[in-house]
């Protein structure tokens, strides 16, 4: 019976898809809603897509084995990652009025930032988006009884995401994404209070992990343990804010007001609700020791759904099943959108030369389906567990893309120069670091990949400029300014 609602539940949703489909006319519909998203509806996609399987599956397995510390990157990092860009970089990216944030370094940087951010930013989505679909197969692999394989499920997973995100794009995803989040909410409220029950009330579960040292978040008063928190921490933090998915939620909404606002109640909602699905998984050391003592050293992103179909009733299966499909959904649908738009955009358009806007959205379409059947082999042949595919998917544009959008929008004599030397700095310092270096650096390779990318723009912008760089003024116009040769600039301090 779980099976066959999971079944229904799924076409009910990809219909919802298909039906909010029906708005989609032109480009602008399809990458950003055409920017008409009220308050709530941004305010439920921020959340719903950052509400992933690794905040179900993911965050409570990492927790059960290292407490609060362990998952410092989300969702410490990954909540305040959408309240800074609430408070800081959506009115900027607003007020410019773009349809991806390959466009925003284009506009200040010029295209060959804009080539490199964005490969940055497409290659980053392979982790996240993997992530989800490896979850849907476990999904697919729980409630079946095992009739349906891992394998099997991802592929029936990815393809039926992929129908309603190919014809509905930004509209499909952000409808879905308000039911889903209702979803999400009741769902997991409910299971909490089915759990708690099970174990004496919440205050039971709260007394044991901290007695079993489980709430321990800060490092130890050692510099290589406060530098690897520092890193897990900004990593989620810094490294998620130049992504599509966040840009895309800022550029459709209907208002300036409403792109700070949704994005700061949404990711403070994400918080609070991530701590259920740890309160739920740690519930199973006191339900099902034994259970829990099997899979924590095998594959621990089984505990929670197997603590539910085991010890919960129908009901309640029903509900958290529902929960976990509509978090999965969400986020899956909204990672496959954002990449294959910024990659059609900012990478495909260039080379192809001019293209009418019904070609362009179609472009979009097919490079959707292909970035699909690429991440789903992805999944398939990856190793890492679900937690960790999300946190290792930012690292990339850490690297690459954080600095340049910072200092282009808050420091005005950031240059062209400056952006590629930061670029250059971050990827020679992170990839040697982190395919040669030792499993456990003094310095994180993406820490010190992070740095080197500051020093870059620092010393790029600074010494004498031999390439063409932008400003923009706060209404978002570039302004273009010719390359300064070394001679041209004075060398003594009272030179005219």
């Amino acid at each position: 019976m779980l099976f066959w609602f999971v079944i229904g539940y799924w076409v009910i949703s990809v219909a919802i898809g298909l039906w909010a489909a029906t708005r989609v006319h032109n480009t602008k519909d399809f990458a950003v809603a055409g920017r008409h998203l009220p308050f709530y509806m941004v305010t439920a996609t921020v959340f719903a897509t950052w509400f992933g399987s690794e905040t179900v599956l993911g965050i409570p397995a990492t927790f059960l084995k290292d407490g609060l510390n362990g998952v410092v990157a989300d969702p410490f990092g990954s909540s305040m990652c959408l309240i800074i860009v609430g408070l800081f970089f959506a009115a900027p990216l607003y007020r410019m009025n773009l349809l991806t944030i390959g466009d925003y370094y284009k506009k200040r940087f010029g295209r060959g930032v804009e080539v490199t951010t964005t490969i940055a930013v497409v290659v980053s989505y392979l982790g996240w988006v993997g992530a989800q679909i490896t979850a849907l197969g476990l999904v697919f692999n729980v409630v079946s009884g095992g009739s349906i394989d891992k394998v099997t499920g991802m592929w029936i997973g990815s393809a039926t995401i992929l129908i309603y995100t190919f014809f509905g794009g930004m509209w499909a995803v952000a409808v879905t994404d308000f039911i889903q989040m209702i979803i999400i909410v009741i769902g997991m409220l409910w299971i909490g209070g089915e759990i708690s029950g099970m174990v004496g009330g919440v205050g039971v579960v709260i007394d044991h992990a901290r007695s079993a040292g489980k709430f321990e978040f800060w490092p130890n008063l050692d510099l290589k343990a406060i530098i690897a928190f520092v890193a897990a921490w900004t990593t989620m933090m810094f490294g998620s804010i130049p992504q599509q998915d966040v840009f895309q939620r800022v550029q459709s909404s209907k208002t300036e007001k409403i792109a700070v606002w949704g994005s700061v109640l949404g990711g403070s909602l994400y918080f609070l609700f991530a701590f259920v699905p740890m309160f739920l998984a740690y519930s199973a050391t006191l339900i099902a020791p034994d259970m829990v003592a099997s899979l924590i050293n095998t594959d621990p992103q089984l505990i929670l759904p197997t603590l539910v179909m085991d010890k919960a009733p129908l009901f309640a299966q029903v509900m958290f099943f529902g929960a976990l499909l509509s978090a999965i959904k969400s986020c899956a649908s909204a990672t496959l959108l954002a990449p294959s738009v910024t990659f059609t955009e900012n990478i495909l358009r260039p080379m192809v030369g001019q293209m009418t806007d019904r070609k362009l959205l179609l472009s979009m379409r097919i490079v959707t389906l292909v970035f699909t059947v690429l991440v789903t082999l992805y999944a398939i042949n990856s190793k890492a567990s679900i937690f960790k595919m999300v946190e290792n998917a930012y690292q990339v544009t850490l690297v690459v893309a954080f600095v340049p959008l910072t200092l282009g929008l808050f420091w005005k004599r950031s240059t062209n120069q400056g952006a590629l030397f930061s670029i250059a700095c971050g990827l020679m310092v992170w990839l040697p670091l982190s395919i040669f270096g030792p499993e456990d650096p003094f310095w994180p390779p993406q820490f010190a990949g992070l740095l080197a990318s500051m020093l870059g723009m620092l010393v790029g912008s600074l010494a004498p400029q031999w390439i063409k760089h932008h400003t923009i003024d706060r209404d978002g116009h570039a302004h273009h300014h010719a390359a300064i040769e070394p001679h041209h600039i004075p060398q003594h301090p009272h030179a005219r």
